[in-house]
């Protein structure tokens, strides 16, 4: 198996991180945030959880740095506390406060950081775990689409331009399947499966690896880029990443947001990108009647480790009731009904094969 490439994003970050000069970088605290990441890459956490977790340090060094602290035994409960009093008071430049959410991942990586400082004697003993995180937003999203909206959103890319399988099928693979962008970004060739209409995801979110199933809509678009387009846009012959930019290399995230955007404002939708397909895609299969297991399964949520029963889901299983619940089925002829009419006798008639059952 390749090796997964490192994503771009986070090397420019790291690149331009590297070229910072900032005084509060000097301060000795600096040393032992840098340990803390090596030990964090040598546990196997993932290169965005690193990021993560030095840029939320790096914030704390250096608010500790503009105070004269620079020793790991100098941050105390009170100083802690101090730094979230910062944190809840802080403005950004357009006068908003930070969300509850970005405090708290500001904030989060401290308690491992200590802990880690206290295990290695750094630290007498762990000042951070007594600190109280803000409670973990549970907000509603922004963008829910219609299944008309993204009937709408899958009608806008130009088929019959040299790139327009390539976009309609990005479009139908995010909706059919719910993954994430960056999920979709690192796909290979390989992980397709039409004939068994599967998708193999590989080091998600986690590094967690899943199958999920493929609409049929989604697979015959992703079939007639294949065979259409992709070999067109290739440059290297040795490149396997699935779907490839114009000039012939894999998208980038922003790249990879900026085209569904663009085609989200074409179909009237004002808010969004893809991550409004990724609900859409569980929002429409739960309201016409898929459990909840399978919609956590398919989005590859982690809050599938709290029960067995949730990470051993049979994709059998999982292709039976996507396929009776997921709007973006193919019309097999040309009857006059729409195709969200018949979705919906299909879900009522499931619903009742249920209840006789």
């Amino acid at each position: 198996m390749r090796a997964r490439p490192v994503k771009r994003h986070l090397r420019k970050r790291a690149m331009s991180r590297g070229v910072q000069t900032h005084a509060w970088m000097e301060n000795a605290l600096m040393h032992y945030v840098g340990l803390y990441v090596e030990w964090s890459a040598m546990t196997g956490v993932t290169e965005a959880t690193q990021f993560n977790r030095r840029r939320a340090l790096e914030r704390l060094v250096q608010w500790c740095d503009a105070r004269g602290l620079s020793q790991p035994e100098e941050l105390t409960r009170a100083v802690l506390e101090a730094y979230q009093r910062h944190l809840y008071l802080y403005r950004k430049i357009d006068g908003q406060p930070l969300a509850i959410r970005s405090q708290r991942e500001l904030l989060k990586p401290l308690t491992g950081w200590f802990k880690w400082l206290s295990r290695e004697r750094y630290v007498a003993y762990n000042v951070a775990g007594e600190l109280v995180l803000p409670k973990k937003p549970m907000a509603l999203p922004k963008v829910v689409l219609s299944v008309g909206q993204v009937e709408r959103l899958m009608a806008q890319p130009d088929v019959s331009e040299i790139t327009g399988a390539r976009d309609r099928a990005i479009l139908e693979v995010l909706y059919s399947t719910g993954m994430r962008r960056m999920e979709l970004a690192q796909l290979s060739v390989s992980d397709i499966e039409l004939e068994t209409r599967t998708v193999a995801i590989r080091c998600g979110k986690g590094r967690r690896d899943r199958f999920v199933p493929l609409g049929e809509r989604a697979c015959h678009w992703v079939e007639r880029y294949l065979l259409e387009e992709r070999a067109n846009l290739m440059v290297r012959p040795d490149e396997w990443t699935l779907f490839l930019t114009d000039y012939g290399t894999p998208f980038e995230l922003g790249n990879m947001s900026g085209l569904v955007r663009r085609y989200m404002r074409r179909a009237g939708i004002k808010e969004g990108s893809c991550h409004a397909l990724r609900h859409a895609c569980a929002t429409h299969m739960l309201e016409n009647g898929a459990d909840v297991r399978f919609i956590q399964a398919m989005l590859g949520h982690a809050e599938l480790t709290s029960t067995q029963i949730y990470t051993r889901v049979a994709i059998g299983k999982l292709r039976e009731v996507h396929t009776a619940t997921h709007p973006a089925k193919m019309q097999r002829d040309d009857a006059a009904a729409s195709l969200l009419a018949a979705i919906e006798a299909e879900a009522q008639a499931d619903a009742e094969q249920e209840s006789e059952s």
